[in-house]
């Protein structure tokens, strides 16, 4: 698992939308042990929004100890630092204060643990917030939280001092005066400008000796934090062993924390897997492996026993057999102690249309695009084997079932090619209506990473179909079965082959990402696609009309070999032989590789009336419409690259062509996002309570620079309107919550028409926890409480 594959419980410290974008990897495959949660009603919402396993204090024992894994050793433990990374957010969750928390709608709540009151007390002449805070409040030095601490925050981040290192100071900036009360206990601030999100501000709270000068702004939070004030303290940072120690802080006001000690150790998304094997974590966020590895742990007689002779002895393996079914058996006794929580994150996946060059320069072509896509399929595709509410998401500034959530799509328009056709033709873009390969033409060529369709050839697009996505335009096998509907056996399939054309993989393997799911879902896509090389075999038989010498039998005798390749390989699945697949040479990785290689090739135009045509592909001044879609190559973004392939399908009706370009996670943000180098990207953004402050970046309307170059700030897709821009100013500055909201949906329908991002679906959010835990796990929007963690009596 990549850095970017969770973003739960790994949010960036800058808090939503301030963090940089994270791709969309690691979509999970069906998971044996997992139920699901019913759409049905607001309880539905809540279960889809967090999975945590709460339980109250009182069941709770006191003590223990909680490992739990993070992605790195914190580069600061100071949040406003631009080296503040997720672990910096998790430790400063723990051990500083917080004015307001996160509830699970998304909405902030105050914090009772350190405010006893917080109001804007007047808006006319200026907005001025009363905070009263709690006279409990310490730190854990002894000395109170005062006024002084605010004084000295917003000194530090209102960016009047360059002399500070500063990350951000979205709001700060807005404040023109931060004073004393009546008392110590009060603190009044008073904006220069209106400010709507004021509740986000002063969260964490540093004491006044880390933001009172630039130099211990700079130095003095970076490696260690000597005084705090929550629940937990920082004990120990250990580089070398890769941890961070928290313990209970005895000074602590509140409800005493459950647990005496939490160690965030550094661990890698590749190791956790083994991790929890052994037993070594308590917590972890997971991709879909280790998430597999542990829904499917069963009882002691599960997976790794070795077959025995009638004598009850091992079989030709011997000793060796016996000792890897000790190992399996003990694992999968470790794993039998950890249960999967999950939800729906506070983060979406979208399409990103780069509209700063070329065609997609064009509002019409984007929206052509926007609207050549089935999101409802793709959202199907992701989350509907998990069981978890799979509506596409209609907002690009609030998630489902967060307060004040609505679906404003119906500004782009519903899907629907014909709309789309009729764009494209507006700008330009049209077909000649010959329904073949052009010349000049290589539309079945997948992209500039080398791999090659044999004989530049597509497919239907009803390979990548899954449940509540049909091709109306296919029919069913001569068998009689529906091959659009994966649900029947495994998802992700080779498509079934139509006359003149070859299968996918007919030359490399037998089936795509869905093949890596468990070893039913191997099975039935192996079965699936001997049916298909069965069928396609038939077919080519029969056109050869018995000339033993054509192209047509050739291609029947290929066919009838990979189905029966393809069926003996099911049969070593469901009897557990492990030899190699059809296509790999012998070698899982490269049997992966290849069978990439042969959903790539088939991402491209396709045909249109099950003949040997395509498709035409639409042009302009004889050149064909040619999307480069840049994708990630690592093994963490399987899924991604799979959403990736059925888009570049959808686009192929339309007579749009797509180059899939699968680049390195290294690179991929860097090098392609962030400057531009792309026409179709898929990157997530994460959800955040304060949409008028932290979407704004995102969205807005790039400015050109002395130099000439464009500043985009956050938005990668270059795409931007001054009236959007203005929506937000209005909405950043409105402090009637219901007419920011208006704004922010008016900004989010004007997002949707404009067509740079277009929402896909939420991520589903997955996170190992032993069974015997509560109060942690899948936290959605929520603010851990982290002293209500702990283990079941």
């Amino acid at each position: 698992m990549t850095d970017h594959d969770h973003l739960a419980g790994r949010r960036a410290v800058c808090r939503g939308r301030r963090c940089a974008a994270l791709i969309a990897a690691g979509v999970l495959l069906p998971l044996p042990a997992l139920t699901g949660c019913s759409e049905d009603g607001r309880e539905a919402s809540v279960a889809a929004s967090q999975d945590i396993a709460p339980a109250p204090r009182g069941d709770l024992k006191s003590g223990g100890t909680l490992r739990w894994a993070v992605d790195a050793m914190p580069g600061t433990f100071n949040a406003f630092q631009s080296d503040a990374d997720a672990t910096t957010a998790r430790i400063a969750g723990a051990v500083l204060p917080s004015m307001f928390t996160i509830d699970a709608s998304g909405r902030p709540q105050r914090n009772a643990d350190f405010l006893d009151a917080a109001d804007v007390s007047s808006r006319d002449p200026k907005q001025v917030v009363t905070y009263k805070i709690n006279p409990k409040a310490r730190w854990s030095d002894g000395s109170a939280i005062t006024a002084a601490d605010f004084v000295a925050q917003w000194t530090a981040l209102r960016g009047k001092n360059n002399a500070y290192w500063t990350a951000r100071n979205a709001g700060y900036d807005r404040i023109g005066k931060v004073a004393q009360g009546a008392n110590a206990h009060e603190v009044k601030v008073t904006f220069a400008r209106p400010y709507a999100d004021w509740r986000s501000l002063f969260t964490p709270l540093y004491p006044k000796n880390v933001m009172g000068s630039p130099n211990a702004f700079n130095d003095g939070a970076r490696e260690q934090l000597k005084v705090g004030a929550g629940p937990f303290l920082v004990q120990q940072r250990d580089a070398k062993e890769g941890r961070v120690v928290l313990v209970r802080n005895p000074g602590w006001w509140g409800d005493r924390a459950k647990l005496k000690r939490i160690v965030l150790q550094s661990l890698p998304g590749d190791k956790r897997a083994a991790a929890l094997a052994e037993g070594s974590v308590d917590v972890a966020a997971v991709d879909q492996v280790a998430a597999k590895r542990v829904a499917s742990a069963r009882g002691p007689a599960a997976s790794g026993s070795p077959r025995t002779s009638a004598d009850g002895h091992a079989g030709p393996q011997g000793e060796g057999a016996r000792t890897g079914a000790r190992a399996a058996a003990a694992e999968n006794t470790a794993l039998r102690g950890y249960t999967i929580r999950k939800a729906l994150e506070p983060a979406y996946t979208q399409l990103a249309l780069n509209g700063s060059s070329g065609p997609l320069a064009d509002d019409r072509v984007r929206r052509a695009v926007a609207r050549a896509l089935d999101r409802q399929a793709l959202a199907d595709t992701v989350l509907k084997p998990l069981d978890l509410p799979s509506k596409p998401l209609g907002s690009h500034l609030l998630m489902a079932g967060q307060y004040g959530y609505a679906d404003h799509s119906a500004a782009l328009g519903e899907p629907d090619s014909g709309a789309a056709k009729a764009l494209l033709a507006d700008a330009g873009w049209k077909s000649d209506g010959a329904g073949h390969q052009q010349a000049g033409e290589n539309p079945g060529a997948p992209a500039s990473d080398g791999y090659q369709d044999e004989d530049g050839e597509g497919q239907p697009d009803d390979r990548y179909a899954e449940d509540g996505y049909r091709d109306d335009s296919a029919e069913d096998g001569p068998d009689g079965s529906d091959d659009r509907n994966p649900a029947r056996a495994g998802r992700g399939h080779a498509g079934a082959p139509v006359r003149g054309d070859r299968p996918a993989a007919a030359e490399a393997p037998l089936s795509f990402t869905g093949a890596v799911g468990s070893e039913v879902q191997q099975s039935a896509l192996l079965r699936q696609s001997a049916s298909f090389y069965k069928q396609a075999a038939a077919s080519e038989k029969a056109d050869a009309d018995g000339d033993t010498g054509s192209a047509a039998y050739a291609k029947y005798k290929r066919y009838k070999k990979r189905a029966a390749e393809a069926l003996g390989a099911a049969e070593r699945v469901e009897t557990g032989q492990t030899g190699p697949l059809p296509g790999s040479g012998g070698h899982p990785g490269a049997r992966h590789a290849a069978v990439e290689r042969a959903a790539d090739a088939a991402a491209a135009p396709q045909p249109a009336d099950g003949k040997t045509s395509r498709i035409a592909a639409v042009k302009k001044n004889g050149k064909p419409l040619t999307l480069r879609f840049v994708l990630p190559d690592g093994a963490g973004s399987e899924q991604l690259r799979t959403v990736g392939r059925r888009i570049a399908s959808m686009l192929g009706k339309i007579g749009v062509q797509t180059s899939l370009q699968r680049v390195s996670d290294a690179s991929y943000f860097q090098d392609h996002i962030a400057s531009g180098d792309y026409d179709l990207a898929l990157y997530s953004w994460p959800g955040t309570a304060y949409p008028a402050t932290d979407a704004r970046p995102i969205y807005a309307k790039p400015q050109p620079a002395p130099d000439g170059s464009l500043t985009v700030e956050q938005n990668y897709t270059r795409v931007g309107t001054d009236h959007i821009d203005q929506l937000f100013d209005q909405a950043a500055s409105e402090l009637d919550e219901g007419a920011s909201h208006t704004l922010v949906a008016q900004a989010d329908a004007r997002i949707w028409a404009a067509a740079g991002s277009i929402p896909l679906y939420q991520r589903p959010e997955l996170v190992a926890a032993k069974k015997s835990l509560a109060n942690v796990g899948a936290f959605g929007f929520a603010t851990p409480r982290f002293q209500d963690i702990g283990y079941q009596k």
